[in-house]
């Protein structure tokens, strides 16, 4: 089980993330789960025996590897916790007993605007973000969708979807029989992460609390994750997509249907026809139609 870090470590480890920010590095802190798990397990004298070089006249010298030197009080922090596990939107907070009335959603979602402000509660703050990508779209609507993080084109307008992937979202929304200003859209993070990497978990962890609020207060009928990401934050566990995809999923009182990311498909033009049948599956919890096109 993950270490729960009391005030005056996570005090710490903020001194520690500022001061490599004031460095200029901001990704110190990415490792793979591996690594962390490595970290954390204590090497047995016998074992680090083993490891240790054989002698020079057996074995010519090599250079050793540089490190970076680290606190020691950041090192102890590492050692003692590791990455945190997703766990769903269902699991992190009680779905409220009651629904905000319609006409007071909008106002509901600004005061969680406000409150995120110009945020600094993670590193990407610091990763070179212009503007914060709160959300756009009916805060009453049916039906949300939900990606991983802004690009470039959303970091400058501070819009969701509005690059390439997001004209395709648009027409993957007029396909459904439905209009952008229709539907609600949001991401994991709200501050792109440096060259649209997958956001780190300490980033989405901090991040997906805003996003859990804003669903409780749209309170959509069918949420749609677009891509893993998405799924892996909203669902709270690591699976594939081919077997998340074609079922229905739970998520703060929604029915989740889960598909590929538009990214993705501008990337892989051939999942279109899959993600049309997601789609298909969404249209009919909603009773939508397609619409009928023209003769001409």
């Amino acid at each position: 089980m993950a270490a729960v870090l009391g005030p005056e470590r996570k005090q710490a480890l903020r001194a520690y993330v500022e001061y490599f920010h004031d460095l200029g590095v901001y990704d110190f802190y990415r490792r793979s789960e591996a690594t962390y798990e490595e970290a954390s397990q204590s090497v047995p004298p016998a074992a680090a025996e083993e490891r240790r070089p054989v002698a020079a006249a057996e074995k010519p010298a090599e250079r050793p590897v540089e490190r970076v030197a680290t606190p020691a009080v950041a090192s102890s922090i590492f050692e003692e916790s590791t990455i945190p596990v997703p766990v769903s939107f269902d699991q992190l907070a009680p779905l409220p007993t009651e629904t905000i009335a319609p006409q007071k959603r909008a106002a509901a979602l600004q005061v969680i605007q406000d409150e995120i402000g110009d945020c600094t509660r993670c590193p990407l703050a610091f990763a070179g973000r212009h503007k914060i990508v709160f959300a756009d779209g009916d805060p009453n609507a049916e039906l949300m969708f939900v990606g991983e993080g802004p690009g470039a084109d959303e970091d400058v307008q501070g819009l969701p979807f509005v690059g390439k992937a997001g004209q395709l979202l648009n027409n993957m929304i007029t396909a459904m029989g439905l209009a952008r200003e229709q539907v609600y859209i949001a991401n994991i993070v709200k501050c792109r992460p440096p060259q649209n990497r997958v956001p780190e978990p300490a980033e989405a962890n901090t991040c997906t609390p805003f996003l859990l609020r804003q669903m409780d207060i749209v309170r959509p009928r069918v949420v749609v994750a677009l891509g893993a990401t998405a799924a892996t934050y909203l669902l709270g566990r690591k699976s594939s997509l081919g077997s998340l995809r074609g079922h229905w999923h739970s998520c703060r009182g929604a029915k989740l249907a889960v598909t590929y990311h538009p990214a993705f498909l501008l990337r892989d033009p051939r999942q279109k026809k899959e993600t049309w049948k997601d789609l298909q599956m969404v249209m009919a919890e909603l009773g939508l139609k397609a619409p009928v096109k023209s003769a001409n």
